[in-house]
């Protein structure tokens, strides 16, 4: 056997850069109390979710990493409470700038970042207008207590994001979020859409999905987004093993056995029977092959 704890967070957002970091390191800690070793964040959870609204101030908003106070912080909780920690923070690098995830190893050494690769444009999640797309390709990363891939929010849509990452390796997926009602028509519900995509990525590759989303209501100006939370575990077949409700904030904590779905991965031999050179159209926009 090969066990292991995840833990996914949850919570709501003001416009206290302080309060949410201290209500984030909170949860963390109360994680990592019961037996997490791996702990996800949503994304962004720093601040509101400025992306409602396309505003100039808020490019402002994006720090260099080693600037970043969240990204500092964590580090050193890390080493302390001896977790891994994906820490979600919006990047500044020269005149670039990305929505990024840092991933801390469980000795607080930052292991390096992941950029977001697709970056959604709609009306209340206009991110083309304050981030570049990522530039880091997808990665896995060998932290102290499993291979984990990590997906940012839109990426957890496309399941070239989620299969790009089990064939280099990882062994649970991870996708930091913020998703909720739809500013253009508040009662269109994508929260069931949602789930059932990434417990398909869960099923087609054998492995466990942590999502983690944020909760409230967050007004700006012209636009309010309801997050409608609903923030999952899964096993390795798409079953929820354990999924908090639309409002409230906390953590879910659920254990497995990294072996045991490695074994049932080989014997299903979805990756040895790949056929990679007849997969030409998928390095096309139009499909042409």
């Amino acid at each position: 056997m090969r066990k292991i704890k995840v833990a996914a967070t949850q919570m709501a957002c003001c416009e206290d850069i302080d309060d949410n970091i201290v209500k984030a390191e909170r949860l963390v800690r109360e994680a990592a109390s019961q037996g997490a070793q791996i702990i996800l964040l949503q994304e962004l959870f720093e601040d509101l979710y400025f992306c409602q609204e396309e505003k100039p101030e808020h490019i402002q908003k994006a720090v260099p990493l080693q600037e970043n106070p969240a990204v500092m912080r964590f580090s050193k909780i890390a080493g302390e409470l001896k977790v891994v920690l994906p820490i979600s923070f919006f990047e500044k690098k020269n005149q670039a700038r990305f929505n990024t995830v840092a991933v801390i190893d469980a000795d607080g050494t930052i292991l390096g970042t992941y950029r977001k690769t697709h970056i959604p444009d709609g009306h209340g999640y206009e991110e083309k207008y304050y981030f570049n797309p990522g530039d880091t390709g997808f990665k896995v990363w060998d932290t102290r207590y499993a291979k984990i891939g990590i997906g940012i929010c839109w990426d957890q849509w496309f399941p070239e994001t989620a299969r790009c990452l089990a064939v280099m390796g990882a062994e649970i997926l991870f996708y930091p979020t913020a998703i909720g009602s739809e500013p253009p028509d508040p009662t269109y519900d994508s929260m069931d859409h949602w789930q059932t995509c990434m417990r398909g990525h869960s099923a087609a590759n054998l492995m466990p999905v942590v999502a983690s989303n944020r909760v409230g209501k967050e007004v700006f100006e012209n636009s309010h987004i309801t997050f409608y939370g609903s923030s999952f575990i899964t096993d390795n077949t798409g079953k929820l093993m354990a999924n908090m409700d639309r409002t409230s904030e906390g953590i879910l904590v659920q254990e497995f056995d990294l072996r045991a779905y490695q074994f049932e991965r080989d014997a299903w031999g979805v990756f040895r029977d790949r056929r990679p050179e007849l997969y030409g159209p998928l390095m096309t926009l139009d499909g042409k092959g």
